[in-house]
């Protein structure tokens, strides 16, 4: 399930393989791409950088061109050298972009991306959805305070939201997905399904430290200066058996890890998401009278 550190590693990964390269060869199997490649080819441009934005992933080319993507549930940007066997099949290919100087020859293919649309510096900035983004937790910029400030401006104009659902609005913090949704809540020990209005500055600043700490942990590059970035199972306990690697997700009726109470599950929100905690150390607050 791609989350923002997921975006991130592929970022990375395509940035060290194409990025400063000349495009040699360009595919897609969408319409509206192949239009613009008509118009304007990829061929011969340079790939000036790849960059993540919470859960978008962009790729520059010269000449005011930025190919943008979006994973939601399935998609996947791979790298392979020329000649070597997909892991997919072609009819989920969308797009293929082979860059290289002789030496250093790549293809990065996206496989089942959903929405994938060029764009200029200007068209971005007017009519998609990332410039509207809040701060990016794997962002060199990013501090707790920032993170903080945006979760209590949202629960002023908000006080009625559900923390857990304001956790995964990618306009308060980008890069937060259901899987850390549920695991900073426990880590805080802050009950999900609190209104904004009984949720704590203390709280606030613990939750959002621990999805900094969590998603840099889980973007942690042991390879080097090589291309292959850290690809292991999300991780928020210091477990390394795989089976041990999460607090709360999708251990619904098992034992917490932390005081043995049963972790349960409940749909959450319109998009009616699964958020999973534990009742013994996420309890229940009740609002203050004056907020009733």
């Amino acid at each position: 399930m791609p989350e923002g550190d997921t975006i991130y590693r592929a970022a990375r990964a395509l940035q060290r393989a194409i990025g400063g390269k000349a495009v040699t060869g360009f595919e897609t199997g969408l319409a509206k791409l192949a239009r613009v490649n008509d118009d304007s080819p990829l061929v011969g441009r340079v790939v000036e950088k790849v960059e993540s934005r919470g859960k978008w992933l962009l790729i520059y080319f010269s000449g005011d061109l930025i190919l943008v993507t979006h994973m939601l549930m399935s998609g996947s940007w791979h790298l392979y050298r020329p000649g070597e066997r997909w892991r997919m099949g072609r009819s989920r290919m969308r797009v293929v972009i082979r860059a290289g100087d002789g030496d250093g020859d790549w293809e990065a293919v996206a496989f089942n991306v959903p929405i994938a649309e060029f764009h200029t510096a200007r068209s971005l900035e007017r009519n998609t959805q990332i410039p509207k983004l809040g701060p990016d937790i794997l962002a060199a910029e990013f501090t707790v305070a920032g993170g903080v400030a945006r979760l209590a401006a949202y629960g002023r104009e908000h006080p009625d939201a559900e923390i857990a659902v304001v956790l995964l609005n990618q306009r308060v913090l980008a890069g937060l997905g259901n899987v850390y949704k549920s695991e900073v809540a426990f880590a805080a020990g802050v009950n999900p399904f609190r209104a904004m209005r009984t949720i704590t500055p203390k709280e606030m600043e613990s939750m959002v430290d621990f999805a900094q700490r969590y998603m840099k942990a889980n973007v942690v590059d042991g390879k080097g200066d090589g291309i292959v970035t850290y690809s292991g199972n999300r991780r928020t306990t210091h477990a390394m058996n795989r089976e041990e690697r999460l607090w709360v997700y999708r251990r619904q009726g098992q034992e917490c890890r932390r005081c043995g109470a049963t972790v349960m599950m409940r749909k959450q929100g319109e998009q009616a998401r699964s958020t999973y905690w534990c009742p013994a150390c996420q309890p229940w607050v009740e609002p203050a009278l004056e907020d009733q």
